[in-house]
Formats: C-alpha cells, structure tokens, sequence
C-alpha cells in the first residue's frame, strides 16, 4: 500500500492518521509542494492520497501556484477509485476541485469543540462507529458548500459541513480528527504568536482543555483514522 501524502504547510503532520498507516505497513510518500517539490502526474503510482491542511487558503492560486494542479491530481485518484483523505484546508480543496464553492472567512472556529452526526453518517463505513456528537480539534477560517454529488456526513452551528464523502472513499473533513493532544501542545507552541493574536487567553486554557476533551477527541480521531485507511 503506497499512500501520497501532500504536505501544504510547515508543521502540518499526518498525526493520526500516521498512527493508522504505520499500522497498515503502507509506504507513504511525503511531497511537500509549497517547498518546492514535485507532484506525481497521476495516481499510477500511488494506492490512496492524503490533503493536509495550511495557514492558506483553498483559492490562493498565487501563493501556491501547485494547487490547480492537485485539483487535477484530486480527480485523477477520485476517477480511478483510489481513496482520498481531505483535512482543513485538504478538505476545502476537494470540494473545490469538485465544483463547491469556497467561502473565505466565513467560519470560524478553535479549539476543542463538538459535532454532529448526519443521518447518513450512521451508513457510512468511516463514521458509522462514532459517537452521534463528540469533541474534536478544530482551527479553520474558511468553509464551503458542498459539491452537488457530495454526501454530508458531520455538521456543527459554526461550520455547516464538517466532513462529506463523494464516491466510495473520496473524504473530507474541515476538522483535525489527526491532531491528538502531543500535536494539539506542539502547535500551541510553534504558533504560539500567531495564536495570541487571536485567542490571548489560550496558553491559560489549554491544560483544561486538553483535560476535559482531550481523551475523547483523540479515541474518536485514530477511529477514524483507520476506518478511513480501511478504505484503502
């Protein structure tokens, strides 16, 4: 099993999902394109693709000049039914490379926070074992309205759509169900500036945070995870 995994911002790892992998024995291949790197033409040599998220966002062409060109990538893996995993910004580019329409700055949420369950979700054979409702990591600005043949799997007051599918295994999910607590801390500290100017109070609340739903956001992340790797 080999697994491309497109990198689109310093510090932005596979957490979780790494976990799932590793466990799987897949061989995963790291391209990290806003550093310059090459992406593959096609999906030939590649089992599943895995989106990370960014500081961009999903329509800044000019600071990331290679997003067309994993939108193409998106669909060549879509087409071939291989699997795809969207994260945040990952998410927000595969509704985009399906034809939904991007919102910029239009919903805003950090920190730990809840999620709904779709009706559909309770058929779908990545989230079908989750909770109705549980609390995971979010950190997001944008959204987006779902592309025409997308299924809405999650949902909250603040971000409509939260996690869909298109296809059999073509995923998105605006929230970070990869950030445990070990990346949740090491964000708070390698953005810690950038965090302050937002949300001073965070340094002061994340131990209490991190206690009260840290557990249950990391147990319902690695499930899926591997529900999603499963899909592979």
């Amino acid at each position: 099993m080999r697994v491309l995994v497109v990198q689109n911002f310093d510090s932005e790892g596979l957490g979780q999902i790494g976990a799932a992998l590793v466990e799987a024995g897949a061989d995963i291949d790291l391209r990290r394109p806003y550093c310059g790197e090459t992406l593959p033409h096609d999906s030939a040599a590649h089992d599943a693709m895995v989106v990370l998220g960014g500081a961009q966002n999903a329509l800044d062409d000019e600071i990331c000049p290679y997003f067309p060109e994993l939108l193409d990538l998106t669909r060549d893996f879509a087409g071939k039914d291989r699997a795809v995993l969207g994260i945040c910004l990952g998410s927000q580019l595969v509704a985009r490379a399906f034809g939904g329409e991007n919102r910029i700055g239009a919903a805003s949420e950090f920190g730990w926070h809840k999620v709904s369950l779709t009706p559909a979700a309770k058929a779908d054979p990545v989230l079908a074992a989750l909770p109705q409702n549980f609390p995971i990591f979010e950190w997001h600005d944008d959204t987006f309205v779902l592309p025409e043949d997308a299924v809405r799997l999650a949902g909250n007051e603040i971000a409509e759509n939260q996690a869909f599918r298109i296809g059999r295994a073509v995923y998105g999910f605006q929230f970070h169900f990869e950030a445990d607590r070990p990346m949740v801390r090491d964000w708070s500290t390698s953005f810690a500036s950038l965090i302050a100017e937002r949300h001073p109070d965070w340094s002061d609340r994340l131990d209490d945070e991190m206690a009260h739903h840290g557990a249950d956001a990391d147990a319902a992340g690695l499930a899926i995870a591997r529900a999603w790797v499963a899909t592979i």
